[in-house]
Parts: structure tokens; sequence; C-alpha cells
């Protein structure tokens, strides 16, 4: 491939795809044809496009790059859970996780390399932030391990997976990129996930929470975890510029339509966060008509000294506000041996457990 442009292929919307086609005298209809091949019948090679013309082909192949991300390497969870290490042009890495059940399949996205937020529960946390996600290596992440699904006779050709932007990342620390990734992959020509299917998670960015009118319409899940503002800033320092005040200041801004409410994701930490006195707070702060609350037991990991709540303790947790009429739910555990669970992230190949390997 003659490529002379830096610019993705797979970071553009069906409408800028129009436009360059319509800027080069070539029909704009061509695009929809072009989104087809790549998105729906997961074709990456324009030779195989019948119905394409060469000269659009020319013109594509011409004046953007196709290159996916690189698998670097895979580990396999006792439970199915994979996870996958992904090498981006400049040398850096990411990791994604692709989680099963009877229901869907499920990745877990990342958006940055590193993450700035610096949650002390969080392996990714103590990385730091090497950079933002282009709009096409969070598309590209997304491509490449459905394409390794579909290898692995783990995913149909008709399917596509539901996206958690809970990788790697603060997502709306990279607001456009993310944004811009997520239009490509609703657009119905395309991918076409609904926007039910696609969940973005945040720590409390309160400029960009103020922001998501502007963003394509997805759930929209608040990373919570204490209810007292000095217990959330021992966990979350981003608390100290965005307090809970701040925080539910700006949820109230969140366009909800219908009978949508917001999840409220909050880690369950042996003897700090799941007392009587935590129960009382989120019952203060949480309308119960607008909100869910998803509990997840902390994932151990070398580097916290946090520990897992026991089971009954998890229980006594949620019982709490079921009792009370919310909606809350208990995140199961995927990957855990392979450090591939919630805030388990980190870049590296674990060889605790010596996952297995298919490189």
């Amino acid at each position: 491939m003659n490529q002379t442009n830096t610019k993705s292929i797979y970071s553009l919307t069906l409408e800028e795809m129009r436009q360059s086609l319509a800027d080069a005298k070539l029909p704009k209809y061509a695009a929809d044809q072009v989104y087809q091949w790549i998105y729906k019948q997961n074709k990456y090679l324009p030779e195989s496009w019948s119905n394409v013309s060469k000269k659009v082909k020319n013109h594509l192949l011409t004046n953007f790059t196709w290159d996916l991300p690189k698998r670097v390497w895979e580990g396999v969870s006792t439970d199915g859970t994979r996870k996958f290490l992904i090498g981006l042009v400049d040398g850096q890495t990411i990791e994604t996780v692709a989680i099963f059940s009877k229901e869907r399949v499920t990745l877990c996205i990342s958006s940055q390399v590193g993450c700035a937020i610096g949650c002390t529960f969080c392996y990714t946390g103590t990385l730091g932030l090497t950079r933002h996600l282009a709009s096409e290596e969070i598309v590209g992440q997304y491509l490449m391990v459905n394409q390794r699904l579909r290898e692995l006779d783990l995913l149909r050709e008709d399917q596509n997976p539901n996206i958690v932007y809970m990788g790697q990342g603060e997502p709306l620390h990279n607001f456009d990129n993310v944004s811009q990734a997520t239009k490509v992959i609703m657009e119905p020509k395309g991918i076409g996930l609904g926007q039910r299917k696609i969940t973005l998670s945040t720590s409390g960015l309160v400029p960009q929470i103020e922001k998501l009118s502007d963003f394509p319409p997805v759930n929209i899940a608040i990373s919570l975890h204490a209810a007292r503002d000095n217990l959330r800033t021992e966990l979350m320092p981003i608390n100290k510029a965005y307090d809970l005040k701040r925080l539910f200041e700006a949820i109230k801004t969140i366009p909800l339509k219908g009978h949508r409410s917001i999840t409220y994701e909050y880690i369950l930490i042996s003897e700090y966060n799941d007392g009587e006195e935590d129960v009382a707070g989120l019952l203060g702060l949480l309308d119960k008509k607008k909100s869910k609350i998803n509990l997840i037991p902390f994932n151990e990991h070398p580097s916290s000294k946090f520990k897992k709540p026991t089971p009954e303790k998890v229980d006594w947790f949620r019982k709490q506000f079921l009792d009370r009429g919310y909606v809350c739910t208990v995140r199961v555990t995927k990957g855990d041996d392979i450090y591939a669970a919630c805030g388990q992230l980190k870049n590296e190949v674990e060889q605790n457990n010596k996952p297995q390997l298919t490189l």
C-alpha cells in the first residue's frame, strides 16, 4: 500500500469519508460501500471489495493508513476471560479485556496509555499517563480483538461485542478522541453498535461531565467508591478538585432519555468503605429512581494494601439497598488470575499463574 498520509482510515466517520471522496471528485456513495466492507463484512483489504471502483480504492490507499494495532500477548483466564496486550505504532502498549457471559461478549476498552487520575486502589494508576489514544487506536483495538475472537470461533461474523470504556485511562480526559471513536462504532451503516451496548465510565471529571450533551448518547457510569469526601479523596485524588458536591451538581446536567439511569460503581474494600456509615452516605447521595448501584468487590494486586471483603459482607452491603428499593448488583469478578479484572490492568505480562500464551 502506497501510503503518503498518516491519517488512519479508522479515524473517519461515514460523513468524513464521504467528504474525502467528494473532495477528490469521486462518488460520495462509495463511502457507504467501503464502510460496510470494513465494519460489517470485516474485510480490511480493499482488493477484496467487489463493488468499489479502482479509483476509490486508490484514493483511500494513497491518502490513509490501514494498519490495525498488533497483538503482542494474550492471556486466558480459568474462567475464559481473555486479556490482550496490544502494541501501538510508536511502541507503546495498552491492554484490552474480552469478557464472556451467556448473554453477551463485552470488551473492556482502553482510552489512554496509562492514566493520570492516580486512584490508589487501581493498578493502572501506578503507571501515570503516557499519552491519549487516537480515535483510530480505540476503534483499532476493538476491530483487532474482534478479528482474533472470530479466528478462535468465540465470536460470530455478524456479532459485535458490547463496549465498556473501563480499561486503562480516564475516557473523559480523552474526550474528543473517545467521542470520535464512539461515533465510528455506532454508525448504523458500519458496526452499528447501539447506545445501550456502550458504557462510558468516568472518575468524575466535572468539566467533561458537563459536556456530555456533546458526546454520543451512551450509558454513563460514575466511579464513586465513597460517600464521604475525606474517604473519596484518599481513594481518588481527583476528589480534591471535584468533590462530591460539585460532582453531583454536574451529574444533574447529564442528559437522560426516557427511563434511563446512571450507574454508580462502588468498589467494596474490607474494613474501609463497607460499613453502616457508608451505606447511610450513599442513601443520602443517590436518587432511587435515577440510580443503579454496581458493587465491585476489591480485586487485590501486588501494589495495594487494600483487601477484598468477605462474600457475607458483600451480601450484607447489597441487602441494605435492595431492602430500600434500589437497583443494586454485584459485579462478578472475572480474569483476576491473569490480572484482567477491574483495576488490575498494567501493560505487562504477569509471570504469576503463567496464563496460556497464544502468540
